[in-house]
């Protein structure tokens, strides 16, 4: 058994459903320790967080990731226990084998690689680690850039596991993602009779017409390096369950996913003018999960194209798509910050898994990094 599936084989053994860690950050920075690497474990209530580093010098690698996983949903679905690390037809099975403890086993075992071939290398690595980015997000990764930013300890790279793939190993790396807003809306209106609805106040018909111009509104066109911006309704709940009585109000979930090209203040603008301008009686709530970034592509993402191209002789896409990552707390930073790590086709789902193989291979992405930056 190969170093790389030996470790992550125990990091999915350990069920750490969000926030729990389950020991898996003790693990790592045990192996860490032992090369040389200073560790710096930070609880913020409920969630563990570990800052490793070994060196002083610049410039600085990260490697960055979560412990962290969703829950299971129900065991009996799946073909094997999800936290029973499982070979089978080539492919490791268990909750969290794709997202991420995979890429956070090659990123291990490609560091002790590297620092055995280059005990004196350039630079200082860096890992980041935490059990809350499945979560809430508010106690993991950006708890750790503050602890950093107020003692000057800057990232240059950061190089975040999350899986990437899409239709083949090694053809994506993102370098940058859209933000995340999400807002509860409440329609308020007078229930009554639906035979008498002048005494009633139907707030389904209320915000129908402002529904309508939400949905067909072109927010942007987005750019080089986004697609424009989108608004999607999540959920809608109005009335008793009685087809006679006019509901009294009405409560809608929505999203937007947007582009560099806009903020959340701007959204949150249009939206209050559209409801106002067509006399929605409401209240919202507004939740910013994150800010999109983009980070310019530099020497972190030459040197991951350039290693992903000898190992698959295709140079990979460099994509913002999918939902929020860490990144939205590191980047700002000023470091140069990119994600790859394996296919993300079962990544949440019922038997999660990845080829057996992606995780040698993987291996040899982060270690080709390494070599390319640090050598």
């Amino acid at each position: 058994m190969s170093e790389t599936l030996d470790l992550a084989r125990q990091l999915i053994a350990r069920p750490s459903v969000t926030p729990d860690d389950a020991g898996c950050q003790a693990l790592i920075g045990a192996r860490l320790e032992a090369l040389g690497f200073e560790l710096q474990p930070l609880r913020c209530g409920e969630v563990d967080n570990l800052w490793a580093r070994r060196g002083t010098a610049a410039p600085l690698l990260v490697f960055a990731g979560h412990t962290d996983v969703v829950p299971t949903g129900p065991e009996t679905t799946w073909s094997t226990p999800p936290f029973t690390p499982t070979e089978q037809d080539g492919e490791l099975r268990g909750r969290g084998t794709a997202d991420m403890k995979a890429s956070l086993a090659a990123m291990v075992t490609a560091t002790e690689t590297f620092v055995a071939a280059h005990p004196d290398h350039a630079g200082s690595i860096g890992f980041l680690l935490t059990s809350d980015e499945e979560g809430p997000a508010i106690d993991g990764t950006v708890r750790v850039v503050e602890m950093l930013e107020q003692r000057d300890e800057a990232i240059d790279w950061c190089l975040i596991g999350e899986p990437t793939s899409t239709q083949r190993f090694g053809d994506t790396v993102k370098i940058g993602r859209r933000g995340s807003l999400s807002a509860v809306l409440t329609v308020h209106g007078s229930q009554g009779h639906v035979a008498y609805p002048h005494l009633a106040d139907n707030p389904i018909h209320r915000l129908a017409p402002a529904l309508a111009e939400l949905a067909a509104t072109e927010w942007d066109r987005g750019n080089d390096h986004f697609p424009p911006t989108t608004f999607q309704v999540s959920n809608i709940h109005a009335g008793t369950g009685a087809e006679n009585v006019i509901p009294g109000s009405l409560e809608l979930m929505c999203n937007f996913r947007f582009s560099t090209e806009l903020d959340a203040d701007t959204l949150m603008a249009r939206v209050a003018e559209v409801l106002s301008r067509h006399d929605v009686p409401h209240d919202i709530a507004w939740r910013l999960s994150g800010n999109p970034f983009l980070s310019t592509p530099g020497a972190l993402t030459e040197a991951l194209s350039e290693t992903l191209a000898d190992l698959t002789g295709e140079r990979p896409e460099l994509s913002t798509s999918g939902g929020t990552s860490d990144g939205r707390f590191i980047a700002p930073t000023g470091a140069e910050t990119v994600e790859f790590g394996p296919l993300n086709a079962t990544i949440h789902k019922i038997d999660e898994r990845i080829a057996i193989a992606d995780l040698e291979r993987l291996h040899g992405v982060y270690l080709g990094v390494l070599e390319r930056l640090l050598d």
